[in-house]
């Protein structure tokens, strides 16, 4: 059953039992052993470090993100049956899929908003979450009070649309917790 989270200016729906367990797990399987992750710098502050997690682009164009630009890869059989999936639901047609790999519980993501130019005015971003159980934070960008948290099931989808990442900023952050990897795959419709 889909969740949907009152927030002001923004919509956002949560189903943690998109896909089975069974098919989530070979999905993850699939991907984590044939993918060439990749692990890309990144400026932070001035400072140029690793990227605190392994990334790979799918799809059909190539996507840019803080000075970082990726060439995609054709989409692989299964996770081309998941787009089409995922359309369905959002009425969308997506071209790219960044996929994030978090190795441990220390392999993060900063608070961002996925604003980019590209993505047009009010973006869809569908995000698929496999392996281990992450807690996402949001929070709105100048009432800093409010704020939300979610924890990422394995199969589960994340829907963000409407005016979410204009007003919104959301991170994965690093726990101490023990935690399996996780994969996130996040479906974008790049415009130009």
């Amino acid at each position: 059953m889909n969740e949907y989270f009152n927030l002001p200016q923004s919509q956002l729906i949560y189903d943690p039992h998109f896909l089975n367990s069974k098919c989530a797990d070979l999905l993850f399987q699939k991907l984590y052993s044939e993918t060439n992750w990749i692990q890309e710098p990144i400026k932070i502050f001035g400072k140029e470090m690793m990227q605190p997690r392994l990334t790979y682009l799918f799809g059909e164009k190539s996507y840019s993100y803080s000075n970082i630009k990726m060439e995609p890869h054709p989409f692989p059989e299964k996770l081309s049956e998941l787009k089409t999936k995922i359309e369905a639901i959002t009425h969308t047609k997506f071209n790219i899929c960044l996929a994030n790999l978090y190795r441990t519980g220390q392999d993060s993501m900063g608070w961002h908003s996925d604003d980019e130019k590209e993505l047009g005015k009010n973006p869809i971003i569908a995000s698929i979450s496999l392996g281990g159980e992450r807690v996402f934070h949001l929070q709105h960008k100048t009432k800093k009070e409010l704020k939300q948290k979610i924890v990422l099931a394995h199969g589960s989808l994340l829907i963000m649309k409407g005016e979410t990442q204009h007003f919104w900023k959301h991170q994965l952050p690093k726990t101490k917790k023990k935690i399996s990897p996780r994969i996130n795959l996040t479906f974008r419709k790049i415009i130009n």
